[in-house]
């Protein structure tokens, strides 16, 4: 519901847009405000399961963000669905955490573990793919509403499921909320996402863009200085601080910055230059899908254990950046999709299930009971924050890039589609680099070995 929804409603926007009758300015805001809200209050979210329960935030997380999602379906105005989309991205905020720290603490046994993990990260990998076809299936056949109504539908499946599946976790009574901390928090992540909307919109060199980062910067400073103080962190810094948990961090956060340009870019060159309609567009991204999953679900329950994270997650972020090669290589305004498109999307999607069920696993590994929630939370925080500097970083090159090319080659209509397709291009160029700096940098952080398990209660993660 979390990953998916991130696309599904943006494919809607423009039949949203032009049934409610509001402006491109006020579109964006329609994907800021639950950005906003999710990505603020991932961390208060991961530490309300921790001190409350994860089925019970599991529940009220599922419940609140259907009835958010069927507020915004049957929205009769702009105010009505921005309010929708700010109250799914706060009740998809409990979600996430709560669903992600379930698994870590039901599945303790190594070979469990990596199944159960492996199916997780085909799922956050994938799901931005599938909200592109889903979103293209029921806009294109049914209305742009029906995307915010389906979460109401996988809700009361989830919520049946969790309350005759789950078994009630006992409350921890050494967890406390940190309101100094979570204050910190919640306003430097609300800051600097913000300030990440505005640099995709106004550009990185705005006076409102510069002091939202700094300031956003700034207040998250004040935070690890306030957590390394207080009695009871929201984020205790022994979860960021081990080496394998951290470079999982590092790769799934920076991934999230490549992978923005697959989406995003290949979507508009599909539909603008190959002329695919959204249904296609969607169907186009399914091997990637299918290779993710496959890559998810074997590298996570049969090489982690012989391997481990040092080896998988790198060569898993080289892959991507080869397959990325191949799209920044070879696109022309007539590419062919067999020949070309087919192929890298495969090669991406081997290499990003490599990352995501690797990088999950090691993500949350080790971590104590009462601090699963907000380890699991760190892990969306990571992605959230990724993909709103891959917005605001791939956006603003691919726009310079547009310009450029039309000064050189004037505004005719095959300059106007050349410069399109050439922003794409260098837009992949990037997304390229992004992948291989990754993937050097995970290799120096993560230490060497594999995770094993040391008991059901795992403190932390040793080398073997």
């Amino acid at each position: 519901m979390v990953v998916l929804d991130a696309t599904v409603v943006n494919i809607a926007l423009p039949a949203a847009q032009h049934d409610l009758a509001f402006n491109n300015a006020d579109r964006q805001w329609v994907v800021t405000a639950y950005s906003l809200a999710f990505g603020g209050l991932l961390l208060l979210g991961g530490r309300l399961a921790d001190l409350v329960g994860r089925k019970r935030m599991l529940i009220l997380g599922m419940v609140g963000f259907a009835l958010a999602s069927a507020l915004g379906g049957a929205a009769e105005n702009f105010t009505m669905l921005l309010i929708a989309r700010a109250v799914q991205g706060a009740f998809g905020a409990m979600l996430a955490p709560a669903a992600l720290s379930t698994l870590t603490v039901t599945f303790t046994n190594p070979a469990e573990r990596g199944k159960a993990f492996g199916i997780f990260g085909a799922i956050a990998g994938a799901g931005g793919a599938v909200g592109l076809l889903l979103g293209g299936v029921l806009t294109e056949y049914l209305s742009w509403r029906w995307c915010l109504y389906v979460n109401v539908i996988f809700s009361v499946i989830a919520v049946v499921a969790a309350i005759r599946l789950l078994t009630r976790d006992v409350r921890d009574p050494s967890v406390r909320l940190d309101l100094p901390g979570t204050v910190l928090v919640v306003a430097g992540l609300v800051v600097f996402v913000y300030g990440l909307s505005e640099a995709d919109t106004k550009g990185w060199g705005s006076p409102l863009t510069s002091s939202l980062l700094v300031g956003g910067a700034v207040l998250l400073v004040l935070f690890v200085l306030t957590e390394r103080r207080v009695a009871h962190p929201l984020l205790p810094l022994r979860i960021v601080l081990d080496r394998f948990r951290g470079g999982a961090y590092l790769a799934i956060g920076l991934s999230a910055i490549g992978l923005f340009g697959v989406f995003l870019f290949l979507t508009y060159y599909l539909e603008e230059t190959l002329r695919y309609s959204p249904v296609v567009t969607g169907l186009a991204f399914l091997p990637m899908i299918v290779a993710l999953i496959a890559s998810s679900t074997i590298s996570s329950q049969l090489l982690m254990p012989r391997l481990g994270p040092r080896i998988l997650i790198p060569i898993g972020l080289l892959l991507a950046a080869g397959g990325m090669v191949i799209l920044a290589s070879q696109l022309t305004i007539a590419t062919s999709y067999a020949a070309w498109i087919l192929p890298a999307l495969v090669v991406i999607g081997l290499g990003l299930g490599l990352v995501f069920g690797c990088g999950l696993n090691t993500a949350t590994y080790g971590a104590a009971h009462n601090d699963a929630g907000v380890a699991s939370a760190l892990v969306n925080t990571c992605q959230q924050v990724g993909g709103s500097i891959g917005t605001a970083l791939l956006n603003t090159i691919a726009a310079s890039a547009l310009s450029s090319y039309l000064v050189t080659h004037g505004t005719s209509a095959p300059a106007l589609a050349g410069a399109a397709v050439h922003s794409y291009v260098v837009a992949f160029w990037v997304s390229v680099a992004v992948f291989a700096g990754s993937a050097v940098v995970c290799a120096l952080v993560l230490r060497p070995g594999v995770l094993v398990q040391e008991d059901n209660s795992s403190a932390t993660p040793v080398v073997a």
